[in-house]
C-alpha cells in the first residue's frame, strides 16, 4: 500500500497498542501525517487518564518523531464547506473531526480512520486499518 496518509486518533491508539494490522499498512506508506487535532485528543485523553504522565510521555515521544499539520486559512476554508455540506445532508459528524477532514481534504492526503461518519464528507478519500 503506497499512499500519503492523515491518521485518526484511533489509528495512533491503535499504534499505541501494537495493532499488528496498523504496523503492517504503515510500512507500505510513503507519507504519513498526524493533525494537530489528533495530538489534542490524545492529550486530553491522557490527562483524564490514571496514568497521565506516562501516556503524555509517550504522545510527546510520537509528536517528535511525526509530520504535524496545523490549521491555517486554506484548512479553515475546507471546514466551513465540509460542515455545511454535512449540516444541509442532515448527517452531523464530530466538531474535530470535521477539522481533521479539512485538514486530509487540504493536503490530498488519505485519511486513516476507523470511524465510518466520515463517510459523510464528500470527496474525502478514507481507509480503514
Amino acid at each position: 500500500m503506497n499512499g500519503r496518509f492523515l491518521l485518526d486518533t484511533n489509528i495512533v491508539i491503535a499504534i499505541f497498542a501494537n495493532d499488528p494490522a496498523v504496523r503492517q499498512s504503515l510500512t507500505g506508506a510513503n507519507e504519513v501525517f498526524v493533525p494537530s487535532i489528533v495530538l489534542g485528543e490524545l492529550y486530553y485523553g491522557a490527562y483524564k487518564s490514571t496514568h497521565a504522565d506516562a501516556n503524555m510521555a509517550k504522545i510527546d515521544d510520537f509528536a517528535g518523531s511525526c509530520s504535524v499539520l496545523t490549521c491555517d486559512t486554506d484548512t479553515s476554508r475546507h471546514y466551513g464547506k465540509i460542515k455545511n455540506a454535512v449540516r444541509l445532508k442532515g448527517r452531523p459528524i464530530p466538531e474535530n473531526d470535521i477539522w481533521i477532514a479539512a485538514i486530509s481534504k487540504q493536503y490530498a492526503l488519505t485519511l486513516v480512520s476507523r470511524d465510518d461518519h466520515f463517510l459523510e464528507v464528500g470527496d474525502l478519500i478514507t481507509v480503514a486499518w
